[in-house]
């Protein structure tokens, strides 16, 4: 019995959540740990699928590096970084745009739609979501046909989220030539944030979150502010890969957002912790 109402208190705390977020748009970047794990993986689904039924309207946006580098390999073709981003020739552009676009992509559709939702793939090719630009590096090395973004159509979302569908979004974004780019997944994510004027952004990651100090995890920093940040990543405590996902709550913030999230998404059912929990988890980035 105690099992039961403990069960039944987790929804009463659920109730003003769900109110406060019925109709409004989550942009959610998936990656990391959880996306490797058949089990997290579909954790992850099964939470969109809750919030979709809910009344919240869910765009999931994905990455899919080591599927990347795996597949490479099955090729022969070694995988060659330069300042922690993959140098990206035309032959490895078509293996990112099959991995990601194609298999990943896929993959999460039927996944979504096998548990009663409706969802649609697409890249940033269709309906031109993503134009994009080479990456111009500070050094002046060529990464090949890696891209960041320079323009956000999002009448195709606009389109899918009223006809009542999930958006699942690959990261490939197309050049005013129409070359095809790679683009980085949490930095996709702010800009689609930004774009849509989403309610929250929730960036999935390998870790709990962003720590004071790197190397102790009991120094989880559960709110931070901006300036915060940025003196993080000006004193090297915030660096590599997460930089790029505090940079995306950064630019999501300063473009409307209300509320961005880097959360665990080795921990089963965080969303959902995150979303409809009085406590939540993680780090919340503030404005």
């Amino acid at each position: 019995m105690e099992e039961i109402m403990n069960r039944a208190q987790v929804l009463i705390e659920a109730i003003p959540y769900i109110r406060a977020f019925h109709g409004k748009t989550f942009v959610i970047k998936y990656g990391g740990h959880a996306m490797c794990d058949p089990e997290l993986k579909q954790s992850v689904m099964l939470d969109i699928t809750l919030l979709k039924y809910l009344g919240l309207n869910p765009i999931l946006v994905h990455g899919g590096g080591p599927e990347i580098t795996e597949m490479l390999g099955k090729i022969g073709k070694k995988s060659i970084r330069l300042h922690g981003q993959r140098v990206t020739d035309r032959e490895t552009m078509d293996v990112v745009n099959m991995v990601l676009a194609g298999k990943i992509n896929k993959e999460l559709v039927t996944m979504l739609n096998h548990f009663g939702v409706k969802a649609a793939g697409l890249s940033g090719q269709d309906g031109g979501l993503l134009i994009a630009a080479k990456k111009k590096m500070p050094g002046g090395e060529d990464l090949g046909f890696v891209g960041e973004v320079e323009h956000v159509n999002p009448e195709l979302l606009h389109t899918l989220l009223a006809k009542g569908y999930i958006p699942v979004v690959a990261t490939v974004g197309v050049g005013v030539e129409g070359e095809i780019y790679n683009i980085n997944a949490d930095t996709v994510a702010g800009e689609l944030a930004a774009a849509l004027q989403a309610e929250k952004l929730i960036i999935l990651t390998d870790v709990e979150g962003i720590y004071e100090d790197p190397a102790d995890s009991s120094t989880l920093i559960s709110k931070l502010k901006i300036a915060k940040a940025l003196e993080m990543i000006e004193d090297g405590r915030i660096d590599s890969g997460m930089i790029p996902k505090v940079q995306a709550c950064i630019y999501a913030l300063r473009h409307g957002v209300s509320r961005t999230h880097i959360i665990d998404g080795r921990r089963p059912h965080s969303l959902l912790l995150e979303v409809l929990t009085d406590k939540g988890i993680g780090s919340m980035v503030v404005e």
